[in-house]
């Protein structure tokens, strides 16, 4: 009897020993954690650049068709559903207008600063204009 006690007692882990192994586990997150984070924030800034380069290829087929690009009043939105021109060939895109990936809508003027037919642009992740890393702003 006592010795199936002991034999009990010994395959069990003592307080340090799983002290330890907790230790070990917070400082590979802590190495790990922020990369990981990091990573998701690049990945973000990538999908709003093609979502943009969607826009441009669909705002590029819409002035083909119609003859010129659609205002800032009609917005991205003329990319889906026809303004009463009769040329318009749409919708320009499979799907509805998306957001960016943080949830803000695109921002489209028409005519663009610069001398540029349109700006099409995210805010980034703070939503407001201007930023730098993932509040940046990106622009076609």
């Amino acid at each position: 009897m006592k010795l199936a006690k002991q034999f009990c007692l010994s395959r069990g882990f003592t307080l340090l020993e799983l002290l330890v192994v907790v230790a070990i586990i917070a400082m590979l997150a802590g190495y790990v954690g922020p990369k990981y984070f990091a990573q998701l924030g690049r990945s973000e800034i990538s999908v709003a650049k093609a979502q943009i380069d969607a826009f441009d290829k669909a705002l590029d087929q819409y002035r083909l068709d119609v003859g010129r690009y659609p205002s800032t009043e009609q917005g991205l939105q003329a990319l889906m559903k026809s303004s009463g021109d009769g040329k318009w060939a749409g919708p320009y895109l499979k799907k509805d207008v998306p957001v960016d990936p943080w949830g803000h809508a695109y921002q489209y003027r028409a005519p663009g600063a610069n001398g540029k037919d349109y700006d099409l642009l995210s805010y980034g992740k703070d939503g407001v204009l201007g930023g730098i890393n993932e509040n940046t702003d990106i622009s076609n």
